[in-house]
């Protein structure tokens, strides 16, 4: 129960045809426009894979691992619902096939179900509803209100035999919360071919007739598509889907995801809503969406251009570090620039490659050489790491923006070492056990026996050491700040002095001042190296301090910035006195609220 004795409401959001087809922001924008109405809107994400979470994935085969305030390893769609919705979740907030199973076997284990055969229905299917709702009710503002709309997204594709439990979970779900509290957005995917031209409905068509036979009716087709859907073949989908006109919305490809938002709005998708749910919201029809609206119009008119060389090992495919790339965007479209991303693989930087494939290496170094700042994320593995270095070693000497995240400040860490301190075979102990110079080593909570779940994860303080150090006056000349971690291995604070020396300050640490969080080099426009993954918590209007101080110094323009007092020119500003995230909260001066220095 929510509000005035309401219940909750659920829009389950399902695909169709291919996966991969864009569930996630779109689930993502739905929750957005109802969350600019006035509503408290929270997500979840079902997974139907076995894997408890998605820790272990390799980046290739799921893309990023989104990490959490509680230190939830989950999937990357998560990540689209914190930034779009400017929430904050929990790991039970992904829901897998494992997580399920696991929690219904523990049960049988302990004789909870009194010597009954447990199956996958009832059993099952009641451990996912059971689940839903419980879930649903966890405040995720920072109010600590109860959400009032909760958007699920079920991964993969109707008719897989992985997502039938869950099918059949929603299916018995949508008579338990009543027709009023509960709706199917279905995402389907409308080709068009190169050889006829045509927009084709068929696999649309097939895809909800599997869905009805399965016992769930969509409210709403989404219909992903090139270029905008023809009225004809929005009728075609009516008639043959057994739904309005008005009920098959067009999401056809934009120039920026912050349109889809706008575009939902503007085909009525609220007012479908408010009415099919019977929720009486108070449309503001254009105020609410202007500060979407006023991004989307920035990011398609800027002129001045922006490059970072991302030097990482899973650069074959962009998802593998997703909140990276928004990090940069967000932080690109606060300065009104536009963004470049140019991706090295860090293998092709080293020496062996420049004998095998001489052209890839001249190719990588001129990619490197050409753009204004340089950004190593993180990463597991030796292969390129030495590839990493060489990259970090060719900023620091050339005086380029450099931003070490995770990994990449641990082998900022063992570049100095080696070329400064002249410690030939400093490394990390990841990649070297027997280095007689270990400037990184494993944690003491590291436990070497098992993979999952030995690293230090989620929320954790950094407190600064240092006054003039440019992170801390990028965060607002706070003393501490509270980020989300994800790794193994650290600085070995043995050796600290003798960095210290050579001008290579830890200025950032933990509370017991044991473990190093952040770097910065003397005489160096921008170099810097944070432990955590800061990208985790940026948000479109309010971009991540060390992702902006990066673009900011690859624009030539942190000096003046700080000399500010950390505050950006007028036209670099958000016009829009009611753009917060938060509906009813005004912002008294839009200026990258978590930066300003007063």
């Amino acid at each position: 129960m929510i509000l005035g004795g309401k219940m909750m409401k659920y829009i389950l959001v399902t695909g169709g045809v291919i996966s991969g087809i864009g569930k996630g922001i779109i689930a993502s924008s739905v929750g957005t426009i109802l969350k600019s109405c006035g509503l408290h809107v929270t997500a979840i994400k079902i997974d139907p894979y076995i894997n408890i979470d998605a820790g272990t994935f390799s980046p290739y085969e799921h893309g990023e691992v989104f990490v959490l305030d509680d230190g939830g390893e989950v999937d990357l769609d998560l990540g689209n619902y914190e930034r779009f919705l400017d929430i904050r979740l929990t790991r039970d907030n992904n829901l897998t096939t494992g997580k399920i199973y696991q929690s219904v076997i523990n049960k049988e284990r302990r004789g909870d179900y009194l010597g009954k055969t447990v199956q996958v229905v009832p059993h099952i299917t009641d451990a996912i509803q059971e689940w839903v709702v419980k879930q649903a009710k966890v405040p995720v503002d920072d109010d600590d209100l109860e959400p009032q709309v909760c958007v699920i997204e079920l991964g993969g594709t109707v008719g897989d035999i992985e997502s039938m439990p869950f099918i059949e979970a929603f299916r018995q779900f949508q008579f338990k919360v009543k027709r009023e509290n509960f709706c199917n957005i279905h995402v389907s995917l409308i080709p068009q071919p190169s050889a006829t031209g045509e927009q084709k409905t068929k696999p649309t068509q097939n895809s909800v007739r599997e869905l009805r036979g399965l016992g769930l009716s969509p409210d709403l087709i989404m219909c992903r598509c090139s270029a905008v859907l023809e009225n004809s073949v929005k009728e075609k989908i009516s008639m043959f889907c057994h739904v309005e006109p008005e009920q098959v919305i067009c999401v056809h490809d934009v120039s920026s995801i912050y349109r889809v938002p706008l575009l939902l709005e503007d085909q009525g998708v609220v007012s479908y809503l408010s009415r099919r749910l019977n929720m009486p919201i108070e449309t503001r029809p254009r105020k609410m969406l202007t500060k979407w609206k006023e991004m989307s119009d920035r990011s398609d008119r800027l002129l001045e251009h922006c490059s970072i060389a991302l030097v990482g090992k899973y650069t074959k495919f962009s998802d593998s570090y997703a909140s990276v790339i928004k990090a940069l965007e967000h932080s690109a479209l606060a300065i009104s620039h536009k963004l470049e991303v140019k991706y090295i693989d860090s293998a092709y930087l080293e020496p062996s490659t420049l004998q095998e494939e001489p052209v890839k290496y001249h190719e990588a170094w001129q990619k490197l050489c050409s753009a204004d700042g340089v950004l190593v994320p993180g990463g597991f593995g030796v292969r390129g790491t030495e590839g990493k270095i060489q990259a970090i070693n060719w900023a620091r000497k050339q005086k380029k923006p450099f931003l070490g995240v995770c990994l990449g400040m641990q082998l900022a860490v063992c570049e100095f070492g080696r070329n400064v301190l002249g410690w030939k075979d400093a490394n990390s102990t990841e990649f070297d056990p027997d280095t007689k110079h270990p400037v990184v080593i494993d944690m003491p909570e590291h436990n070497p026996g098992q993979m999952g779940g030995t690293m230090r994860l989620g929320k954790r303080r950094t407190i600064f050491k240092s006054n003039n150090s440019v992170l801390r006056k990028l965060y607002g000349d706070a003393e501490y700040v509270d980020e989300r971690h994800r790794h193994r291995f650290e600085v070995n604070p043995d050796l600290k002095s003798h960095f210290e020396e050579k001008g290579f300050r830890f200025v950032g640490q933990d509370v017991e001042g044991e473990r190093m969080e952040v770097i910065e080099l003397d005489d160096h426009p921008y170099f810097v190296g944070v432990q955590y993954h800061p990208e985790f918590t940026s948000r479109p209007i309010n971009p991540s301090p060390p992702y902006l101080g990066l673009l900011l110094a690859a624009a030539g323009k942190l000096q003046s910035y700080l000399q500010k007092g950390c505050r950006l020119s007028p036209r670099d500003t958000y016009s829009d006195r009611s753009g917060s995230s938060t509906p009813d909260s005004e912002i008294s001066e839009l200026k990258l609220p978590s930066i300003s220095s007063d």
